[in-house]
């Protein structure tokens, strides 16, 4: 592992509302500059009461004023909600704001609901666009000629960095034939994990953008003083993935120590299984934790995300999180 970030889906909790979520992630932010992680990703969600970063491109520019050194980016952005020129403008102007720091993750998934998707799209294409959106789309940040018919103003020659993002083959495929950074969605979906890591590895072909290839991994990660107290706090994503996928999304839940009692043991196998590629506990089990993942997948880099209802909790969970990976980071470049 070269490098460790953070993904925050601005998650909005009971009790508080989108602008208290948005002011939370500008202060998780700031703590996660702090802190040392190397990124800050939003991601693109659509019609979730509990999520407040749909307008992600205006997120990021919220969050990279309010920082200074940390990369500020999308883990990821829905393309095919999108025209690949709107894209290339708003993370053109963006990169133009905060040059070196703006990072673009494509993902092919709708963000939502397929109602919301055609609300964001008017027009649902029978066709699977995606690939050749992602090459139009980097086309648009390359040098291009002042006599090309469309360039994105800003955004022409500011080479943003782009990556695919990705929870099945599909994406890795990608990934490899285009010559970009992959990122997985294990914090969520981490079924095809080793398989879509194997597949991106051993197929890629080098690109003027990536000479070899980069994976990051992601995974959901609850730190606190005691793994009691973890465990305690994770509840509130436990349950608010179980309401997700019982088909009712609300806003993040208090935590509660009588999970059973939400949760039918078959919804709690599958929310268990869904969210597995985690870690809960205090410094010393989560460190032992992710440690084995790293040892099982060997990423480039590892993004963590946790959706905790107090937000002190969460910047605390970050700080313990960000201290050990820091000293596993440090131990790998010392052996």
């Amino acid at each position: 592992m070269q490098k460790f970030s953070l993904l925050d889906l601005s998650p909005i909790p009971e009790g508080k509302t989108a602008a208290d979520a948005l002011a939370s992630t500008v202060d998780l932010a700031k703590a996660a500059e702090r802190f040392g992680y190397h990124r800050y990703w939003l991601a693109e969600h659509h019609n979730m009461p509990g999520i407040a970063s749909a307008a992600t491109a205006l997120v990021i520019g919220h969050v990279a004023a309010a920082t200074s050194t940390i990369r500020v980016g999308a883990g990821g952005i829905m393309l095919p909600n999108h025209a690949p020129l709107v894209i290339a403008e708003q993370f053109g102007t963006l990169a133009t704001l905060y040059p070196g720091r703006i990072d673009l993750g494509l993902g092919r998934a709708p963000g939502s609901d397929m109602a919301t998707a055609r609300a964001l799209r008017r027009h649902m294409a029978p066709e699977d666009s995606f690939p050749q959106d992602v090459q139009e789309l980097i086309g648009y940040f390359d040098d291009t000629s002042e006599d090309s018919p469309v360039r994105a103003i800003p955004g022409s020659g500011t080479h943003v960095p782009v990556w695919i993002l990705g929870s099945s083959l599909y994406g890795a495929q990608l990934a490899a034939w285009l010559g970009l950074p992959y990122a997985f969605a294990s914090h969520f979906a981490p079924a095809m994990l080793e398989e879509a890591l194997s597949i991106y590895r051993s197929t890629f072909q080098p690109s003027e953008r990536l000479a070899k290839p980069y994976v990051m991994m992601a995974a959901g990660v609850c730190a606190a003083p005691t793994d009691e107290e973890a465990a305690f706090l994770r509840s509130s994503q436990l349950l608010a993935f179980a309401r997700l996928r019982t088909g009712r999304p609300g806003k993040l839940p208090h935590p509660t120590r009588d999970l059973h009692k939400e949760i039918p043991p078959p919804v709690m196998a599958q929310v268990q299984h869904a969210l597995s590629c985690s870690a809960t506990g205090s410094a010393a089990t989560v460190r032992t934790q992710l440690r084995s993942l790293l040892d099982s997948f060997q990423p480039d880099e590892l993004i963590v995300t946790g959706m905790i209802h107090d937000h002190a909790a969460r910047v605390r969970s970050s700080e313990i999180t960000a201290e050990v990976l820091g000293e596993i980071k440090q131990r790998s470049i010392a052996a």
